[in-house]
């Protein structure tokens, strides 16, 4: 059976694919929402060496364990780099990897150093400060595009702070990943943090795809985002 893994951003969890998963499920795809370790139910994880490393070997042991192949796989903002590293690490277990208005990093790219300057300027103060060196605290979801009360009262106390390792250490590619066709859908409706790595994917003849809608897409414009997913899956 063919099969959707969402990978969600920083802060967040598995459950942030709730609004999207049933219309896949209904679809007739498989669907894997995975929590990555040290964040939200797996927040008791939570230690200074959980890295992007770790956020990798999270999604292959997933991947493996249930012996997934023809997998779609959708990394939300700070996961682009996560599936970046599992394309490179088992690319004969994926379809086609999809950025959600994500991190289209390289080898040796940190996620830090793809951020614009001044909002990694942010992140570095916060971690400086009440992050105690290690977490990167959660940031404004008013910044990020969401504004219905409703979603900001289901999101905000699920949130949890993000292991900054993950944004410091560097991806480690051997090339393979090259061999997964990618797409990339971009979320236009707040201030297009990741507009450059929309550039990045369509100059390398990635499809590009805008959603009129704010950074968390997936809870802002569920259905949207589903009927996209499924459009990029049958591609």
């Amino acid at each position: 059976m063919s099969s959707f893994v969402l990978i969600h951003g920083a802060w967040h969890g598995g459950w942030v694919w709730q609004r999207v998963a049933p219309t896949l499920r209904a679809a007739g795809y498989e669907v894997h929402t995975p929590t990555l370790t040290g964040v939200s139910d797996r927040a008791h994880l939570l230690n200074p060496s959980v890295g992007l490393s770790t956020h990798i070997q999270d999604v292959v042991a997933l991947l493996e364990a249930y012996d997934l192949t023809d997998v779609t796989l959708v990394g939300h903002s700070y996961a682009g780099q996560v599936v970046t590293g599992v394309a490179d690490r088992v690319p004969t277990r994926l379809a086609k990897r999809v950025y959600l208005d994500a991190f289209v990093g390289d080898d040796a790219d940190a996620a830090i150093d793809l951020l614009p300057e001044t909002i990694a300027g942010h992140y570095r103060e916060s971690v400086a400060g009440p992050g105690f060196g290690w977490l990167i605290p959660v940031r404004s979801l008013s910044v990020l595009g969401v504004s219905e009360e409703a979603d900001l009262e289901w999101l905000t106390p699920r949130l949890t702070p993000h292991p900054w390792l993950t944004y410091t250490e560097p991806l480690r590619l051997s090339g393979a990943e090259r061999g997964v066709p990618a797409e990339f859908i971009e979320c236009v409706d707040w201030m297009r943090a990741f507009q450059p790595h929309a550039e990045r994917a369509a100059s390398r003849d990635w499809p590009v795809h805008n959603i009129g809608t704010g950074h968390e897409a997936m809870v802002t414009a569920p259905k949207e985002l589903a009927d996209l997913l499924l459009s990029v899956a049958g591609s």
